[in-house]
């Protein structure tokens, strides 16, 4: 606020003499008013930082076919981000003469999320310890996060396969990138160490088409497909 000071002299002065005026503002309110925006500024900034997801892709290791198979038998999950926000899996390897192996889920607590914790409730159990001792401040925030990595390798584990169908040349049907986004977010979720975003194929479109038409495209089957 400003302030006005009139001084007077008190000894009735000439008339017509101007009265001296001191003024003095107060910039409290302005430096209040600055603090408060620059605060507001920072918040946003701090909240229009993007975020970052940490996605394993596949290696370039060379690995046996013998290796891939045990692998695909014993821990691999295959999810496919279908149309319309349909979304199925797959356990191993693909089984393309039994229409019944491929199972349409959700993307819902009682969908893909029950079946990662299931899968993975070894992983998931030993984050939910090493979450109590991190509460209980036994262990650091550096530890935490070693140890949550080395739990996921935790052998035995799933490797998941992320494949999502394409939209057509008209830009319509295929997985939409929300569907993505929600499949990502159950591998956070469910403490899956090992997934991976692959192209999808044809053995797999073949699998959802079969799947919708009860079978009736097993007879069908081309050895090539197979392969």
């Amino acid at each position: 606020m400003a302030e006005v000071e009139v001084k007077d002299s008190g000894k009735g002065g000439k008339k017509g003499q101007q009265k001296k005026m001191k003024i003095h503002v107060d910039f409290t309110p302005m430096v209040d008013m600055n603090m408060l925006l620059i605060t507001f500024f920072m918040f946003c900034t701090t909240l229009s930082k993007p975020q970052t997801m940490e996605i394993s892709m596949p290696t370039n290791d060379k690995v046996t076919e013998e290796e891939q198979n045990k692998v695909k038998e014993s821990e691999a999950i295959t999810i496919l981000l279908g149309d319309n926000d349909r979304v199925f899996y797959y356990l191993g390897q693909p089984k393309y003469e039994d229409y019944t192996s491929l199972v349409e889920s959700s993307y819902g607590a009682d969908g893909l999320r029950a079946l990662l914790l299931e899968r993975n409730k070894t992983v998931v159990n030993k984050v939910k310890d090493l979450k109590e001792r991190k509460k209980r401040k036994e262990i650091d925030e550096v530890t935490f996060d070693s140890l949550v990595t080395e739990a996921k390798k935790t052998k035995g584990s799933p490797v998941v396969m992320i494949k999502a169908k394409l939209a057509d040349e008209n830009g319509k049907n295929g997985a939409s990138y929300r569907n993505l986004i929600d499949a990502l977010d159950e591998m956070i979720i469910c403490d899956i160490g090992r997934y991976a975003i692959v192209d999808i194929t044809e053995g797999d479109l073949f699998l959802i088409e079969n799947y919708e038409k009860k079978g009736a495209l097993s007879d069908q089957i081309d050895t090539a497909l197979k392969n």
